[in-house]
């Protein structure tokens, strides 16, 4: 399968303007390394801070890229540095991307004895592999028998002790990443990708098999989490998703009274030990599907009180989702809406009827229930979907106007719609929404093609915006906007308040005011490479001299080489016996 189109409009879009200037960085320096292809996987290695490179993984299918991701620590907003340069390597670059056969080729040219010989040549020099192989050979030689109901399921057919072996096995990784000073540590996604084996068989109905596993897993980690919490581990992550999966396993399972017994005498133990809440799955194992307020509701009874006798606890929405989660499993769309109804799930509710083709109703309901922009933006996605493509416009222009935190990705999203539409005056009102939560230079020049002969009042608009914006990471789409329509007192401005971080932005900005206010460059310039000289750090000294050739430059296009070859002689005074710094200023560029 050919990779899809990435165009460098989409990369700026999913990265913040520090992280695709960074990525940029790393693509141009060659950092990006063993980029290759096996099907519809695509997989990089980019070098970064550490000793080890970064791992960059991407999937994708006919439709286009459907996960991201990279192993680095990077938890702000968009894509890291290490995506954006894998990223531009595929649209500047694609040709030098390796095509390499998947695992399923490789396999399909080996023979049985070609295949044993080959395991056991990977689990000498992987020693852990053995433990995975374990657990999946269980897997695959102790099938549950007819599993064709969940009241079929009495007993687990799985050994849980490869995954005991496992937990305890990432936990001791854990301990020696730490120990030997790395800065991220494996416990968080290895543990996590655990507990999804456990979630994987809830969702196929064989909840016993999944609660054998989270027992291996929350006991293993009670009796042995000490050892990483010495070093500042949190679990706050991971008993948050065994509460979740813990709760799906015991609602999928239709349990004996003894079984209920025996879980809970087990989580009291290991919350105890491990000093954490298992309230949520205390509550699913308590209700199970027979507690009276939930039957009243799953059968079309709905009070105020919702799905509850008495007061209602904080994870009440949880445990809905996961009771949500599995009627959806059940195709059980009615008791799904009386619940998700009763429990305030609007989301869910909103887009399971637009699932289910009852399109006017949903607008209607949406009307009076929908409060939020993500709530807006899950109906407006669903009804495009089912082909009401001017429905999602009117509800999706709707939700920009109601609080959220998504309003720039709706904003895209609308825009896109209403262009495919034809209706320009959609398309531009969305994408301005968008702009007023994230500007970008992409979507100024976007705003310009749809606004035509009305563009100068709409960049008025616009500016004022830019102006007042004060986000996180504006700072490059404003310079990029006012050296664009050559604003260049308020590039200057900005460049001013920017610290030598954002050198390379600054010196965009200085190179387009000098025949604007070469003053500002030689009194900006010269301040920041005196502060690097009188540090006296040497290491620094060529960042020093980047600074001094803007102010060489701007005392040259002024006419005041003179007053520049003074400076240059009292600086080289001043500083005579910093040799490397005296070298650099004897290269070309400096006279």
């Amino acid at each position: 399968m050919s990779i899809p189109q990435i165009s460098e409009f989409t990369i700026r879009r999913h990265a913040n303007a520090k992280s695709f200037q960074r990525g940029e960085a790393y693509y141009e320096a060659g950092a990006v390394n063993g980029v290759t292809q096996r099907g519809n996987v695509l997989q990089a290695d980019v070098a970064g801070t550490q000793a080890r490179p970064y791992h960059v993984n991407l999937s994708f299918d006919s439709s286009g890229l459907t996960s991201v991701n990279c192993t680095c620590a990077y938890d702000l907003e968009g894509w890291c540095k290490h995506i954006v340069a894998t990223m531009l390597v595929c649209a500047r670059n694609p040709e030098s991307i390796e095509q390499r056969p998947t695992l399923e080729h490789l396999l399909n040219r080996l023979d049985y004895i070609e295949t044993q010989r080959l395991l056991q040549e990977l689990v000498a020099e992987y020693p852990p592999l053995i433990e995975a192989i374990d657990r999946h050979v269980s897997w695959l030689t102790n099938p549950a028998d007819n599993l064709t109901t969940i009241k079929s399921v009495r007993r687990s057919t799985l050994d849980p002790a490869p995954f005991r072996r496992q937990v305890r096995q990432i936990l001791k990784d854990t301990v020696r990443y730490f120990e030997e000073g790395y800065e991220e540590d494996p416990i968080g996604e290895d543990l996590l990708s655990v507990v999804q084996v456990a979630v994987d068989f809830s969702e196929r109905g064989e909840g016993e098999n999944a609660i054998a596993i989270l027992s291996a897993i929350t006991s293993t980690c009670a009796e042995n989490w000490d050892d990483v919490a010495e070093y500042g581990a949190e679990n706050d992550e991971i008993v948050g998703e065994l509460n979740n999966a813990w709760c799906e396993a015991i609602l999928t399972t239709e349990l004996t009274p003894e079984e209920k017994v025996d879980i809970q005498i087990n989580l009291e133990a290991w919350q105890d030990e491990w000093n954490v809440d298992f309230g949520l799955v205390m509550e699913a194992l308590r209700q199970g599907w027979d507690y009276p307020p939930l039957l009243q509701v799953l059968q079309g009874s709905i009070t105020e009180r919702g799905a509850w006798e008495e007061d209602v606890p904080d994870y009440a929405d949880d445990l809905a989702l996961i009771r949500l989660k599995i009627l959806e499993r059940q195709e059980r769309y009615q008791e799904y809406l009386y619940l998700a109804e009763a429990e305030g799930q609007t989301q869910q509710y909103l887009t399971m009827l637009g699932r289910l083709g009852r399109v006017e109703e949903a607008i209607d309901a949406a009307q009076t229930q929908m409060n939020s922009m993500e709530e807006a933006f899950a109906l407006a996605k669903t009804l495009s979907i089912q082909g009401a493509l001017q429905q999602a416009v009117d509800i999706a222009q709707s939700g920009l106007t109601l609080p959220g935190n998504c309003q720039y990705e709706l904003g895209i999203w609308t825009s896109d719609l209403a262009v495919e539409l034809g209706n320009s005056e959609a398309a531009l009102l969305a994408i301005k929404a968008a702009f007023q939560a994230k500007p970008s230079f992409v979507d100024y020049e976007k705003m310009r093609e749809l606004a035509g002969e009305n563009w100068e009042s709409v960049k008025t608009d616009l500016l004022r915006i830019i102006r007042t914006s004060s986000g996180w990471g504006t700072e490059s789409t404003k310079v990029d906007i006012f050296l664009h329509e050559e604003l260049i007192d308020d590039a200057i401005a900005i460049a001013s308040e920017l610290s030598s971080y954002h050198s390379e932005l600054i010196h965009r900005v200085m190179d387009a005011a000098i025949p604007h206010n070469p003053g500002w460059v030689i009194a900006n310039a010269c301040r920041r490479a005196e502060k690097i000289m009188d540090a006296g750090k040497a290491e620094y000294y060529y960042y020093a001299v980047e600074w001094l050739k803007k102010a060489r430059n701007a005392y040259l296009e002024s006419g005041k080489k003179a007053d520049w070859l003074s400076y240059r002689g009292n600086l080289m005074q001043t500083h005579a016996r910093k040799r490397k710094l005296m070298g650099m200023f004897k290269q070309r560029g400096m006279d």
